[in-house]
Formats: C-alpha cells, sequence, structure tokens
C-alpha cells in the first residue's frame, strides 16, 4: 500500500469488511506491528515481571510513565545511565506518557495555568512545575522512543465551556510541545481531546494535523463515562486522523475494548488493567473472567485457560494458583502477571493475522461466542 515517507507508520493492509488495520511503527529502538497492546510499566518496571519474561511473551513495545520517574527517582539519573532503556534493561521500544492524567488525578494537589501544572509530590508534598517544554525535555532525557505532548484531561461530566477551555488549552500545549523537541530521533505524538463533544473531538484532531505530529492519540475516554459513548467518541475522532500515522486509543482497556477499538480503526492500546487484575486475583481467559480466589477452584487441575499456552498455563493448576492467591505469596503475582499479559499480547497476534487474512468479522463473532457469563 502507499505510504507516507515522512511517517513513521507503515500501513500493510486493511480489512475490507470494518475499519481494522495492520500495519507497523518504526522508532530508534526497533520496529513493532501493530495492532498492538503496550503493557504498562509505569515505574520502570512492568510489575511483577522481568524484561526477560515479557519478551518471551512477545511484548514489543512497553509504557513508562513520566510523571512518576520525574519524581523517583529523577530524569536527570535515568540520563546518567544512558536513558530509560539501559536503566531497567529493556531494549524495545517504549512509550512514554506525558504525566497529564497523573497531574490531573492528583486534583486537590494541582493548579493548572496557562504556563503549566503546578503540582506537589503525592510522596512528600513538595512543589513542582511541569510545562510543555519540560514535558518533553524530561521525555528527551527518559531517551523513549515515543513521546506524548503534554494535555490537560477534561474531568466527566464536563460542560461544553470547560471542555472548549481545556481542549484550546491542549492545542496550545501541545505548539509549544512540537517547538520544545529537539533533533535526538524521538517520535512526538498529539493527544486528541475534546470531551464528550464529537464536533469538539473533530476541531480538536484537525488543530494537531495542522501542527503535525508523528502519531496521534485519542486522549480523555475510559475516564467515567459507558461504554458506548467511548465507543461513539472513538467512531467520532478516527474518520479525522490521517489514515498514514498510528492511532493510539489511551488508557484503553478490557479484552473487548482492544477488539472494538481494533474494529473502529485503532492501532495502539494501553491499560494497567492486565497487571493489576492479576494482582486482585482476576484472570482473563479465553472464555471470559476467572476470580480465582472463588472457591469452585480449591481442588480444580486444569490449568488457568485450556486454549492458553503461556508459561503459567503450561505448568500449573488452577488450584495451585488458588492457594498462592489465598496465601498472599508473591509468586501469586508474578504467575497471574504472565498469564494476563500473555493473553492480552497473544489476543493482539490473533488480531493482526485475522485482518491480514481478511477475516477480522468472524474473529470478532467467534470471541464473543467463545465467552462465558461473567
Amino acid at each position: 500500500m502507499n505510504n507516507n515517507p515522512n511517517s513513521p507508520f507503515t500501513l500493510h493492509c486493511k480489512s475490507t469488511e470494518c475499519a481494522a488495520r495492520r500495519g507497523e511503527v518504526k522508532t530508534i529502538h526497533g520496529t513493532f506491528q501493530t495492532p498492538i497492546f503496550m503493557p504498562v510499566g509505569t515505574q520502570a518496571t512492568v510489575k511483577s515481571v522481568t524484561p526477560e519474561n515479557l519478551k518471551e511473551m512477545d511484548a514489543q513495545i512497553i509504557l513508562g510513565n513520566t510523571y512518576h520517574l520525574y519524581i523517583r527517582p529523577g530524569h536527570e539519573l535515568i540520563k546518567s545511565f544512558g536513558g530509560l532503556h539501559t536503566f531497567m534493561n529493556w531494549d524495545r521500544p517504549i512509550l512514554t506518557d506525558s504525566g497529564g492524567f497523573q497531574i490531573f488525578s492528583l486534583k486537590e494537589l494541582a493548579k493548572i495555568t496557562e504556563e503549566g501544572a503546578a503540582f506537589r509530590s503525592h510522596l512528600d508534598g513538595a512543589k513542582l512545575f511541569l510545562s510543555p517544554e519540560d514535558a518533553v525535555h524530561v521525555q528527551e532525557a527518559l531517551g523513549s522512543d515515543i513521546m506524548m505532548c503534554l494535555d490537560t484531561c477534561i474531568p466527566y461530566p464536563a460542560t461544553r465551556e470547560e471542555t472548549i477551555k481545556s481542549t484550546d488549552l491542549t492545542s496550545r500545549w501541545a505548539r509549544r510541545c512540537r517547538d520544545a523537541q529537539t533533533d535526538t530521533g524521538q517520535l512526538l505524538f498529539g493527544i486528541v481531546q475534546g470531551g464528550m463533544h464529537p464536533e469538539l473531538r473533530q476541531a480538536h484532531a484537525e488543530a494537531l494535523i495542522d501542527i503535525g505530529f508523528d502519531g496521534y492519540a485519542i486522549g480523555g475516554l475510559s475516564v467515567g463515562e459507558d461504554k458506548t459513548m467511548m465507543q461513539e467518541m472513538t467512531d467520532a475522532t478516527i474518520p479525522h486522523l490521517p489514515e498514514d500515522y498510528s492511532r493510539y486509543l489511551m488508557g484503553v482497556g478490557t479484552p473487548e475494548d482492544l477488539v472494538e477499538g481494533v474494529y473502529r480503526g485503532v492501532d495502539m492500546f494501553d491499560c494497567v488493567m492486565p497487571t493489576r487484575n492479576a494482582r486482585n486475583g482476576t484472570m482473563f481467559t479465553s472464555t471470559g473472567k476467572v476470580i480465582i480466589k472463588n472457591a469452585r477452584y480449591r481442588d480444580d487441575k486444569k490449568p488457568l485457560d485450556p486454549n492458553c499456552n503461556c508459561y503459567t498455563c503450561r505448568n500449573y493448576s488452577r488450584a495451585y494458583l488458588r492457594h498462592l492467591f489465598q496465601c498472599r505469596e508473591i509468586l501469586s503475582y508474578h504467575l497471574n502477571t504472565i498469564h494476563n499479559l500473555h493473553y492480552y499480547l497473544q489476543l493482539m497476534a490473533t488480531m493482526r493475522q485475522a485482518i491480514e487474512e481478511d477475516r477480522f468479522s468472524t474473529f470478532r463473532n467467534d470471541f464473543y461466542s467463545m465467552r462465558e457469563s461473567e
């Protein structure tokens, strides 16, 4: 297919049945295949697993968090090690988010102005400040392959006036981020806001395209709205993003969210759900969720998911996994996380193959038909 030589994204093929598409993104630490799920490594680690575990399950790119790394251990320290890749022993691509969502989450500890975000550390209350320029320079010091513009997150619900004001500020910050970027070879993605207003999302997408970025993210979703509205806003945004650049739906989501996102033309996803739920004993399988603490698994000799070939499912029974979780053994978090991440990554690989073979609708129907009532 024809592709834009100025874009790091290459589109290989598209479904004839829906908006699903198959491509790849080239970065300074290698190329990753899309659609893709990025395990979240907030503090320079994907909780409970090693980089070697991640490679074994074919994680092609992971995510780090600018806010947390800025506070601890500090971007300058990480830079002194040669960047985040060397610091955490990961030689594949890394995306760092801008920290905007974490600052937004601080609420009473943060104040947003035209200049940037003033906030207090959640660790010791120290006064800190992050401007759009700072967000870029911190991410350049971290050495991530994909950097995100600093944006202002819009609460749900929000009035139209509040949404316009916040989205316009995000546009001005996006321009400042682009202007602050230096020639490091790192990619910079803009983030489309606009709340739950389709026309505002269209206008903001057009404003970001005018500035020109290496990829475009859909932000401000999965913040409390229902699934239908999230899908409607995705539908309202995707058509206004350039086809020859990658599209990233931030902070999403469940396996069903991934399938529906790919169906609508999304290329990239991230979410803490597989790792956080693993530590809480909620496991994702080909037939739906398994709550491993339930008494029904006390003497269950079957693997967690008979259709899964991850390390956990190859070696351990549901009964053993339940025992570990009930005892709060550290191994429980490790084995559960291996399975959940493997499930997510394998789901994405299956979707990539379905798009290549132009049978995504069949895949989607089969996916739902296998789900048990939860």
